[in-house]
């Protein structure tokens, strides 16, 4: 905080002074006159034939009006016609809502006037300014009484006599306030190494001004055509605004502007803004984790609680909106004092504006590049997830379509033969041997309910580790009574699966019911219960698997979410872990994965999925594919696919070749 001059503003505190025992006379505060230090005689007159209660309540009158915004209700002699619109005039821009007018007290002079010394106080806050950001000055209101009081007047004829330097006391003439605020540049979010992923970047606003085109059908026709927005639209949109209004339009990257350049120049009507916004290095880089920044609506104006005005910009999803006050900083303001005689204007107080903080998330900008570029081409929507066996961080967290919401993280879904990972450990914790023969029927029924393979596949009397290898459903329906009716909740959550994360971000963990039948408990043992999982639950899977323990996910490094306070699922065996690790390379090597077995670099090993949902006959399907090669745990969901190995595991396989020279 700057002082300004002698007399003027200085730092000041809300609700007054308080200028030692029996000084501090009323403090106006949220509408009601608080009298203070010595009662009804608080705004006592120091010398004087009389006992001051009207100079009192003149003064009095005053500090409330001024501070609930109706200084027109006030006690004014030669005001203008509208004293409130004069007071914002020449209070220039300070917030009328957040100022404390508090009395000191009010000392009569020998030619019948009087004087009440008030001290004015404006919250900065209520501007985006950080808390405590308070101006405060002095000021003096000069009181005359009027020699023909009418009966009953409450003031017994005492007026505040109307001036500038009633406002503040460096005012006169034509010098006015000035309120200068100041936003701070945001920060950026950060990648795993400290890179930034999103940053200041050019932008060009493509708009339409509607005085500038003969034909406002033809200008959106070929807009839409260059940028593919609809065109009627923006006709629509072009014809009911102000003839020199800016049509906002669409904004682009300044390389993407420049790539269409000229054939968005010859556009009649079309106009063009420069600016900057925080962005990522690509349209669809983790664009639903990140979130995205616009203007702020009327709505986060108002829960902001004065941090941001009309017309500033803020995070709008993602970790944009969740981080959005350490992102966005606090707003900076200064008071000043110009105009009338003054050369130049002269700062009375000034807070600096405080920066932004970066984000630090656990994204690997080439694993994520890779990861975006392997969903692009899949026809419906789909997810990718990458996870760091070794740290847990997630490095990658893809959607399809970049801007249909963050699945990847958040969506519900049945996991279908991944979930077999789960079933197979609790099995091989009961002593299951990956050589024993379990069978594999067309069918197998349990309580009355038949279930069935995929594609109504039959392996005959062939050992576990072929009916893992091959996923096959009615081998585990059968084997599923060896379990207890928790057993699959436990041994999920001993993978992360429905355990406690502290991701930073959304993040849906999973849901393992407990068991409540043969007939659930059958369903459940290859993922068609009731259990649902997000794309990251099933990449936490994997990555546990890899690293002989559960590896929990971390999106966002810094701040350092908040550990989970519920209870952590002891370790999985190591033994079983490593058996099981086995199983899902055999799944790579002649199971239902062997498009992955051509993937350069170390043993990919995996589990795909077919999850059926919905209704129908049959049911539409899911399609999954879960693993890791080396470090690198994965999961990959396509909704709607065939099947996680002639879907999925493709995206996967892609995914894979396009990391192979990214270093982790």
């Amino acid at each position: 905080m700057v002082d300004g001059a002698p007399g003027g503003a200085g730092r000041g505190r809300r609700g007054g002074t308080g200028r030692g025992p029996g000084r501090r006379a009323v403090v106006v505060v949220g509408g009601a006159a608080v009298v203070a230090g010595g009662g009804a005689a608080a705004w006592a007159l120091s010398r004087g034939g009389d006992d001051g209660t009207g100079a009192r309540a003149a003064a009095d009158a005053l500090a409330r009006a001024w501070q609930e915004g109706r200084l027109s209700d006030a006690p004014l002699q030669g005001a203008p016609g509208d004293p409130d619109a004069e007071l914002a005039r020449l209070s220039g821009g300070l917030p009328a809502p957040a100022v404390t007018v508090a009395g000191v007290d009010t000392e009569r002079a020998a030619d019948g006037t009087a004087d009440a010394r008030l001290e004015v106080s404006y919250d900065l806050a209520a501007l985006g300014a950080p808390d405590g950001s308070v101006f405060t000055h002095p000021t003096t209101a000069r009181l005359t009484r009027l020699p023909d009081a009418a009966d009953g007047d409450a003031t017994g004829g005492w007026r505040v006599v109307w001036e500038p330097a009633l406002v503040h006391p460096d005012l006169a003439g034509d010098a006015v306030l000035a309120l200068e605020r100041a936003l701070p540049p945001r920060a950026d979010v950060l990648a795993r190494d400290g890179s930034p992923v999103v940053t200041a970047t050019d932008v060009v606003v493509v708009g339409v001004q509607p005085s500038r085109t003969p034909d406002a059908g033809a200008t959106a026709d070929r807009l839409g055509q260059l940028l593919d927005v609809d065109a009627a639209a923006l006709a629509a949109r072009v014809r009911e605004a102000a003839p020199d209004a800016f049509v906002t339009v669409l904004t682009l990257r300044r390389t993407d502007y420049d790539a269409q350049r000229e054939d968005l120049q010859a556009v009649p009507g079309a106009v063009f803004r420069e600016s900057t916004l925080p962005l990522a290095p690509t349209r669809a880089f983790a664009r639903a984790l990140l979130g995205g920044v616009g203007e702020v609506t009327a709505e986060v104006v108002e829960a902001s609680g004065g941090r941001y005005l009309p017309g500033d910009v803020g995070g709008r999803s993602g970790l944009q909106a969740r981080y959005d006050e350490r992102l966005a900083g606090r707003a900076g303001v200064a008071v000043r004092v110009t105009g009338g005689d003054l050369a130049a204007s002269r700062e009375l107080f000034a807070v600096p504006a405080q920066p932004g903080e970066p984000v630090r998330t656990g994204l690997e900008p080439g694993l994520q590049r890779a990861a975006d570029e392997a969903l692009a081409g899949v026809g419906s929507e789909c997810a990718l997830v990458a996870v760091d066996t070794r740290t847990g961080d997630v490095v990658a967290v893809a959607n399809g379509p970049a801007d249909g919401g963050d699945r990847a993280l958040t969506g519900r879904y049945p996991p279908g033969s991944t979930f077999k990972v789960v079933t197979t450990l609790a099995l091989l914790a009961q002593g299951l041997d990956p050589a024993e023969t379990v069978s594999c029927p067309a069918t197998f029924t349990v309580d009355g309910r038949s279930f069935r393979n995929f594609e109504g596949e039959v392996l005959g009397d062939v050992p576990f580790r072929t009916d893992f290898a091959l996923s096959c459903n009615t081998a585990f329906a059968s084997l599923s009574g060896r379990l207890g009716e928790g057993e699959l909740r436990d041994v999920a959550a001993q993978l992360g699966v429905g355990a406690e994360w502290a991701t930073g971000v959304d993040a849906f963990a999973g849901d393992v019911p407990v068991t409540e039948s043969a007939v659930d408990q059958a369903a459940a043992s290859f993922g068609q219960g009731r259990t649902l999982v997000s794309p990251l639950a099933v990449a936490v899977m994997a990555a546990g698997v890899a690293a002989g323990g559960p590896r929990l996910p971390r999106v966002v490094l810094d701040p350092a979410p908040e550990a989970p306070a519920g209870p952590v699922a002891p370790a999985p065996d190591p033994a079983a872990l490593a058996v099981l690790a086995d199983l899902m390379r055999d799944v790579v090597t002649g199971g239902t994965a062997t498009v992955l077995a051509g993937v350069p670099g170390e043993p990919v090993h995996a589990k795909t999925g077919t999850a059926e949902h919905g209704s129908g006959d049959p049911p539409p399907t899911h399609a999954w594919t879960t693993g890791w090669q080396g470090p690198l745990a994965f999961a990959v969901f396509v909704a709607d696919g065939a099947s996680g190995g002639s879907v999925a595991a493709p995206v996967a396989a892609d995914f894979l070749r396009r990391s192979a020279s990214v270093a982790l």
